[in-house]
């Protein structure tokens, strides 16, 4: 995706920064963390196991300087919308 993407090995972070990554993707998906369960923290670790197996991925821009966690669908899905939108213009 024309460089300006690189994806972030999830092992390179801190923990702490990784938690909170994946606790913006929690919220931002719109997952229950107000269920019977042990909410928040049970995403947390099943979002763990799904960067692990490569269902997820961490890509950072470098021109916002922004990082986000992504399911492989929404980072083909943002690949194909970037493609389109470097081709209008």
């Amino acid at each position: 995706m024309s460089g300006r993407f690189i994806e972030v090995p999830y092992r390179m972070l801190p923990a702490d920064t990784l938690d909170t990554l994946l606790e913006g993707f929690v919220t931002r998906e719109g997952y229950d963390t107000t269920d019977e369960g042990e909410g928040m923290p049970a995403w947390v670790r099943e979002l763990k196991r799904q960067l692990e197996r490569g269902e997820l991925l961490i890509a950072h821009d470098l021109q916002t300087e922004t990082t986000e966690v992504m399911t492989l669908a929404q980072w083909h899905a943002f690949g194909r919308q970037l493609a389109d939108d470097e081709e209008e213009g």
